[in-house]
C-alpha cells in the first residue's frame, strides 16, 4: 500500500483506539471529501498535532484500510487544500485478521494559521477541540498572525496590557467582552490589547464550555 510496509500493530492499535477521539486523535472508516480532511489536518496543526487513524469506525472498531486511494486523498488534502501545505506522515500497522490500520499524524505548525479550503474557494482555520474540529475564532487568527512577525523582538507592555494583567491576577480568566466592560474600552481596543498579548505568549486561549476565554500562559 503506497509502499508503506505494515509493522505488527496487535497491541499498539488497540490501545489506541482505547483512548477513543480527542483533542489529539480522530477516527476514520473511509476517505472521500479532501476539503474535509483538510479540516481535521488544520485543526490538529494549529493545536498541538493529531493523528488520523484510517481504517477504525467512528465506534472504534477495527475494518481496515479498503483502498489506497484513501492515502492520496489525504495528501490531497495536506497539499491542495491546506494553506500553507502540511506534511503527514503515514505508519501502515497489521492488526489481528490481518486488517490494515494506518496511523496518519500532523505536526504542530510552528507558522499558524493553517488553513483549509471550503467548498466555495473561501478559506478557514480550524481549531481541535476534544473531538472536534471547530472554526478559530478571528481574534486567535489575528494573534497567530501577529505571532509570526512580532518573533525575535523586544517591546515593553504599554498601560493598557498591565491592567489586563492584573485583572487576570484577580479573575484568573475572562472574555475579551468580560474585560471589556469591565476596563470600559471598546471591543476594537480590547481585542487588539488580547491579540498583541497573546502573540508575545504572555497569554492564550482557552475553550471552557462553548466559549474561548483568556487566562495567562501556563
Amino acid at each position: 500500500m503506497k509502499d508503506l510496509k505494515a509493522i505488527k500493530g496487535r497491541f499498539y492499535i488497540p490501545k489506541l483506539i482505547e483512548e477513543g477521539e480527542h483533542e489529539h486523535q480522530d477516527f476514520k472508516f473511509m476517505i472521500s471529501d479532501a476539503r474535509k480532511i483538510a479540516r481535521s489536518i488544520s485543526a490538529f496543526a494549529n493545536n498541538d498535532g493529531g493523528r488520523l487513524l484510517i481504517g477504525v469506525k467512528d465506534n472504534g472498531g477495527i475494518a481496515g484500510v479498503r483502498n489506497e486511494e484513501d492515502i492520496y486523498v489525504i495528501e490531497q488534502a495536506a497539499q491542495m487544500y491546506c494553506k500553507p501545505s502540511q506534511q503527514v506522515t503515514f505508519t501502515a500497522f497489521k492488526v489481528d485478521g490481518g486488517a490494515i490500520v494506518v496511523r496518519a499524524e500532523v505536526a504542530k505548525s510552528q507558522h499558524r494559521p493553517v488553513l483549509s479550503q471550503e467548498s466555495d474557494g473561501s478559506w478557514q482555520a480550524y481549531y481541535r477541540i476534544k473531538d472536534e474540529n471547530i472554526a478559530a475564532p478571528d481574534i486567535m487568527v489575528k494573534a497567530w498572525k501577529l505571532q509570526n512577525s512580532k518573533r525575535g523582538r523586544l517591546f515593553s507592555l504599554s498601560d493598557a496590557e498591565s491592567r489586563l494583567l492584573h485583572f487576570l491576577d484577580e479573575h484568573k480568566e475572562t472574555t475579551v467582552s468580560e474585560y471589556m466592560h469591565y476596563a470600559h474600552v471598546s471591543q476594537t481596543m480590547a481585542e487588539d490589547i488580547v491579540v498583541n498579548l497573546v502573540a508575545i505568549d504572555v497569554l492564550e486561549f482557552v475553550h471552557e464550555g462553548s466559549v474561548f476565554k483568556i487566562r495567562r500562559k501556563q
